[in-house]
């Protein structure tokens, strides 16, 4: 998709329009198809019957009760005839609205194929499943930041599909993917041990903690928070949505100050609306902790001034983050 505008963000550790709780079902045969939304599952049943792969992780998708998404996409990439590469296949797929992608494949070198497609493209991110946790370890040394493995003993049932469509429609910025409930996952009965050797592995699985069924943690393979990932995403596109509607929504925006105005003005709204859904952090006083510096006319350089360019606009924030964990000390006295 051609664009004006290019935003960047750095995640600092301290020292058409896209959807972004859309998830998109990849599966695979000889005959293709292309990409097509559902609204239910009775319209996907039309399109690929209750024993394919698709059905199964459509289901798991749309059987989480009110947090189910609104729509999902489906497509099968060809393998008969003049089959589709993964480059092939993602390639008329980009440009559809979706974000979050779940592939019928469990195969070890497709998994990798898309987790390397998907960090390339920088926009997405991809959910798979394993029941070897040889196999994630494998994927955990490529270091992906926007791909989630979900382990499980029994991955038939899509629990990463049920894991999407649990949490991926929230506001984003709302919700933390740890500690959540899916409906229709069992989980695993295992030990601390065994839960520590998961997620060494790279991995999130779903557990009982305090009697409740819930996912195990809220991480990507890289050690990075699912939401942080997902928010960082927002918040870019927002902005270059927002600017690129101006720029054509405007007769002309002036290289003044008055015209810079106007784009630190739209940054300013999409990073106030971030913070009030719960991506961006509040100081002591409640009040939002993000800024922007947007140099004036007289500042640019004139070169760009010739060009047209405006480079000079810059913005930071601070994540609000979630608790995870806990340690709360206690003293009796007598």
């Amino acid at each position: 998709m051609a664009k004006d505008v290019n935003v960047i963000i750095e995640i600092e550790t301290p020292t058409p329009r896209l959807g972004f709780g859309k998830p998109l079902i990849l599966g695979s045969a000889a005959v293709g198809k292309p990409y097509k939304t559902y609204t239910d599952l009775a319209s996907v049943k039309l399109d690929y019957t209750e024993t394919t792969e698709e059905y199964k992780a459509a289901f798991a998708l749309l059987n989480q009760g009110d947090d189910s998404p609104v729509e999902i996409a489906i497509a099968r990439q060809k393998t008969g005839t003049e089959p589709e590469t993964i480059d092939d296949v993602l390639g008329r797929l980009w440009k559809e609205d979706w974000y979050f992608l779940i592939t019928t494949t469990t195969t070890q070198a497709d998994v990798d194929a898309f987790a390397a497609a998907i960090e390339q493209n920088n926009s997405r991110e991809y959910f798979t499943r394993s029941s070897t946790l040889a196999d994630v370890a494998l994927l955990l040394a490529k270091n992906y930041s926007r791909t989630t493995a979900f382990y499980h003993i029994d991955i038939s049932n899509y629990p990463e599909a049920a894991l999407v469509g649990r949490v991926g429609s929230a506001p984003v910025g709302s919700v933390t993917w740890k500690f959540k409930y899916l409906q229709g996952i069992a989980p695993l009965d295992i030990t601390d041990t065994e839960l520590r050797e998961i997620h060494t592995a790279g991995a999130i699985t779903y557990v009982t903690k305090a009697g409740r069924n819930q996912t195990s943690e809220g991480k990507t393979l890289s050690g990075e928070w699912i939401d942080v990932i997902h928010a960082k995403d927002y918040i870019r596109f927002n902005i270059e949505y927002a600017i690129q509607i101006l720029f054509a929504n405007t007769g002309k925006v002036s290289f003044t100050d008055a015209g810079i105005a106007q784009l630190e003005s739209e940054t300013r709204t999409v990073l106030q609306q971030g913070f009030n859904q719960g991506i961006i952090a509040a100081d002591e006083d409640g009040q939002p902790m993000y800024g922007t510096t947007f140099l004036t006319r007289a500042q640019t350089d004139p070169a760009d001034r010739a060009q047209r360019k405006y480079n000079g606009g810059s913005f930071w924030f601070d994540l609000a983050g979630a608790i995870h964990e806990s340690t709360i000390r206690g003293v009796i006295r007598k």
